[in-house]
């Protein structure tokens, strides 16, 4: 009998008809690593069943999409989800999108979403006729990708993008550290809608986990991966900070189709694939409140991040019950096995 993996797929994307596992591959790209090191990495990730993974041109200049790509051949294509992304909202979609499909290697993309689309103006420019997303209808019709979809940092433009029925899977901030009009409006409509849920900043883009300014970072200089690339993590924190498992799982209980994590690192997919239990409501409280203190506005002073100001003030007041129970993941279900 063949030994089971790690991940193991859960439920369908949204109407897509492929059935994803809870967690994806996220943002992986970094020139200072081999790319050699960087496929192995994904194909790990892969091989321990997970099948959704992200990219975009502009990560690393095309280099996550090379090494997508290069990880993702010689596997049978229906079984790995690729989302890619379209940059540049005032350029043509087409020839983006063959530029993406050549840096990949591969003959199309299941999804190519736009990225951060955030303005409710570029979203009325894009419905227009003959503009982004005809555009984008016009590559599904080519059979260079199979779905369209947005990245979004807005609740409104995603609220507009639903209503309009132009996508078939939405991105956006889901974690302990967000708008909660995400988790109490786009969540919940999207999946009435039937569109699929691609979630990201579990972490807070590092900020929950350590003394960081987000993105835009060498591997071992971002906080989960300090430690096990080779760097290290010595200093006296500045900010407080939260768990993976903390965040983890404070996100799968909130229940996304897919929550996608860096997985930089064979010690965080490990980290990943431990067990779960859905959180309390007490504890969903208690990991969101830890986490307005962890990311107050920080800042850099002659190189040191500090402490510019006191931490935000709890700017949600969500609580766990403002999610319909239907929306939730249910006590006792295990989504990695």
């Amino acid at each position: 009998m063949a030994e089971a993996l790690p991940f193991a797929p859960r439920r369908e994307l949204g109407r897509t008809g492929f059935v994803a596992t809870s967690l994806g591959i996220g943002d992986l790209a970094d020139r200072s690593v081999p790319i050699e090191t960087c496929v192995a990495t994904v194909r790990r990730a892969l091989d321990a069943g997970l099948n959704v993974i992200d990219t975009a041109p502009n990560y690393e200049d095309g280099y996550s999409e090379e090494i997508v790509g290069r990880a993702a051949r010689g596997l049978r294509r229906d079984s790995v989800f690729v989302i890619d992304k379209i940059d540049h909202h005032e350029e043509p979609v087409g020839p983006q999108i063959d530029g993406s499909l050549t840096r990949l290697g591969l003959g199309h993309a299941d999804a190519f979403v736009f990225h951060g689309l955030s303005s409710l103006d570029a979203f009325d420019r894009h419905c227009r006729p003959g503009e982004g997303f005809g555009q984008l209808a016009d590559a599904v019709r080519a059979g260079k990708c199979r779905f369209r979809g947005i990245s979004s940092h807005n609740p409104d433009a995603l609220r507009a993008v639903l209503a309009a029925g132009v996508c078939d899977i939405v991105m956006f901030p889901v974690g302990p550290f967000v708008d909660p009009r995400y988790l109490t409006d786009i969540l919940p409509l999207a999946k009435s809608l039937g569109v699929g849920t691609v979630c990201f900043k579990t972490f807070g883009a590092g900020k929950l986990l350590g003394d960081t300014t987000g993105y835009n970072q060498p591997l071992k200089a971002r906080p989960r991966g300090k430690v096990s690339s080779g760097g290290s993590d010595d200093a006296e924190a500045v900010f407080p900070r939260l768990t993976v498992e903390d965040c983890l799982h404070y996100t799968l209980t909130l229940n996304p189709d897919v929550a996608l994590l860096g997985l930089n690192y064979p010690n965080e997919q490990d980290a990943a694939a431990g067990s779960f239990s859905p959180l309390t409501s007490d504890q969903m409280e208690d990991i969101r409140r830890r986490a307005v203190e962890a990311c107050g506005t920080r800042g850099r002073a002659g190189g040191t991040l500090t402490r510019r100001c006191e931490p935000r003030s709890d700017r949600s007041g969500f609580r766990l019950s403002d999610i319909p129970t239907s929306q939730r993941v249910s006590p006792g279900i295990m989504l990695l096995q």
